[in-house]
């Protein structure tokens, strides 16, 4: 039984059992994953994943249920496991569905075919051997990597809502370690998109420039100086500091911005922007997990905190309206609070008029111990960084082995400079994180 099948099934055993309002969101993929290391395919999966969550209101409560198995008799089972789970719940929980009479924007998600396992398998070989061809520097134990993968998510309910998104993509990765006889360096690149247009070599030079300008660097002086943030290592502090924007997290009082709504929260040159269309995603997300309407918002706009990120339950509570910014991490996931494509709005100058700006500091592009050395609640940070002197606005030496530290939310008003060089947004399921470069004034870097 398909899920068309599955959901007619479960509309007539809710109106059976008296229950009138519900919802159905179901989420299935399939995926294959393969590896190389050596000139060997070292690791292969193939999977099949999906499932189904029913909510439904019964007396003022909600009750919840999922399955894997789409079924008629796993219909009435589904339906009445929610209903009695409902009526267990203690505390009341207001029924917020979203009706069928939404209006949602229309964006296309790219269409290109995709490898199948022998031809992904094919190209993972072909990637990797161009890898450990691309200099003598590449030890033997860079690998290679590849996905590709189809997406479906659909919502059903009692109001008329009836909407349903689905994409595929494929994305190579690259993480060559490096060594010179006395130190070994590691990077890693990636690229996602249609098969046919991803240009090997360049994913791979890139990746292998990277890891060794990495060896023979130095421990910087310590001081306070400019920092410029690499497009790489700002994504890693925006994704890193990223749940300070949902509302939830502000209700529950972890957020730094909460009851900032409206004020000045970053530097007038700053806008941070949220959009479920960022072009060359591979699913465009027209509704979020609640079957919203979404659209491309600023959060911070010129500095000034424009919104929190809002789903229905967060936004009765606030008076306000949704985002649309309503996510689950998977099927059977409670609902909570995030953003699609979160990036900082590039500026107009390049990277190197970035650095000639900045004069003599250090430039991060790594960033270590994100889960040790970062509080996402209170915006502080000591990071184990690496990158190169800037001197004389001009990128020179590697540097390695000192800390960065500092404040988010504080840096946010100290970006002096923004450039121009937006990359595509790294990031797992429906969310994903972006940034050019930035220079921020004023950090405080220990080296030696």
């Amino acid at each position: 039984m398909d899920f068309n099948e599955f959901k007619k099934a479960v509309a007539d055993a809710a109106r059976q059992m008296g229950i009138p309002d519900y919802e159905l969101y179901y989420a299935s993929g399939e995926s294959t994953d393969v590896e190389a290391f050596g000139h060997e395919i070292s690791g292969f999966t193939s999977s099949v994943e999906g499932g189904v969550s029913l909510r439904c209101a019964l007396n003022g409560r909600m009750g919840y249920a999922s399955t894997q198995v789409l079924s008629a008799q796993e219909a009435v089972s589904l339906v009445r496991r929610a209903a009695e789970n409902a009526a267990v719940l203690e505390s009341e929980e207001p029924a917020l569905f979203v009706d069928g009479s939404q209006t949602y924007e229309d964006h296309p998600a790219p269409a290109y075919p995709l490898p199948d396992a022998a031809a992904l398998t094919e190209k993972v070989l072909e990637l990797q051997d161009k890898l450990l061809g691309a200099d003598p520097l590449v030890l033997p134990n860079s690998q290679s990597y590849a996905s590709s993968g189809t997406q479906t998510v659909a919502i059903f309910n009692s109001r008329g809502l009836d909407v349903s998104v689905s994409a595929g993509t494929a994305e190579f990765v690259v993480a060559p370690i490096v060594g010179d006889g006395q130190e070994m360096s590691n990077d890693y690149n990636f690229k996602a998109g249609d098969p046919a247009k991803i240009d090997f070599d360049e994913l791979v030079s890139k990746a292998v420039t990277d890891a060794k300008n990495k060896l023979g660097g130095s421990v910087p002086q310590t001081g306070d100086m400019p920092v410029v943030f690499a497009p790489e290592a700002m994504r890693s502090l925006l994704a890193t500091f990223s749940s300070a924007f949902s509302s939830e997290m502000a209700q529950r009082g972890l957020s730094a911005l909460r009851d900032k709504e409206g004020q000045m929260v970053a530097g007038a040159n700053v806008t941070i922007v949220d959009d479920p269309f960022f072009e060359g995603i591979a699913m465009p997300r027209p509704f979020d997990a609640e079957g919203s309407p979404t659209h491309k918002k600023n959060v911070i706009e010129d500095g000034k905190l424009v919104t929190l990120l809002y789903n229905l339950q967060t936004a009765a509570k606030a008076g306000r309206t949704t985002t649309g910014n309503a996510a689950k991490a998977g099927y059977a996931s409670k609902v909570d609070v995030r953003p699609f494509v979160m990036y900082l709005k590039p500026g107009q100058i390049s990277e190197d008029e970035l650095l000639a700006q900045a004069g003599n500091g250090v430039y991060i592009n790594s960033l270590g111990g994100l889960h040790a050395g970062a509080n996402p609640v209170s915006g502080d940070f000591s990071l184990q960084s690496g990158g190169f002197l800037i001197e004389d606005g001009k990128k020179t030496v590697p540097v390695k082995s000192f800390t960065v530290a500092g404040n988010f939310f504080t840096m946010l008003s100290h970006i002096t400079a923004i450039a121009s060089n937006l990359e595509p947004p790294r990031g797992g399921g429906s969310t994903g994180f972006t940034s050019p470069s930035v220079l921020v004034e004023g950090l405080t870097v220990a080296g030696k």
